[in-house]
């Protein structure tokens, strides 16, 4: 198998709240949107997302009234602090705050308004005691 592209599609009660989120504060692109559809890309992601709205025909029945619920969607960046600091002075929605785990991982993580859990991550050396 050779993976060519990668996609997360999430089902969502509100494609344009989520799309003015992830454009807005995260960068994404729209490479093509519909009615209850959405396609975001951004040239230096390695995962493009695709917004779908919650109860849309195209998914199978079991499916449609599903949302995007108990998944992170981590974006690896460079300079996590200054990500941070960009973000919580433009008014995005941090729900937890920057931290770093003993294993060398540092974090925040935002909230969209669909619930959408969005974490940024830097890998740092990790703390020696």
């Amino acid at each position: 198998m050779n993976v060519s592209a990668s996609t997360l599609s999430l089902t969502v009660a509100d494609v344009d709240a989520s799309l003015a989120f992830l454009t807005t504060h995260l960068g994404y692109q729209v490479a093509m949107a519909a009615d209850g559809f959405a396609s975001l890309t951004r040239e230096d992601a390695a995962v493009d997302i695709v917004l779908l709205a919650k109860g849309t025909e195209v998914l199978p029945p079991e499916q449609r009234d599903q949302q995007a619920t108990g998944l992170i969607l981590a974006l690896t960046v460079s300079d996590l602090a200054a990500e941070e600091a960009r973000l919580r002075a433009a008014g995005a929605p941090i729900t937890m705050p920057l931290g770093e785990e003993p294993w060398g991982e540092r974090l925040f993580q935002l909230t969209d308004p669909n619930g959408v859990v969005v974490q940024l991550v830097e890998w740092a050396t990790p703390s020696t005691s």
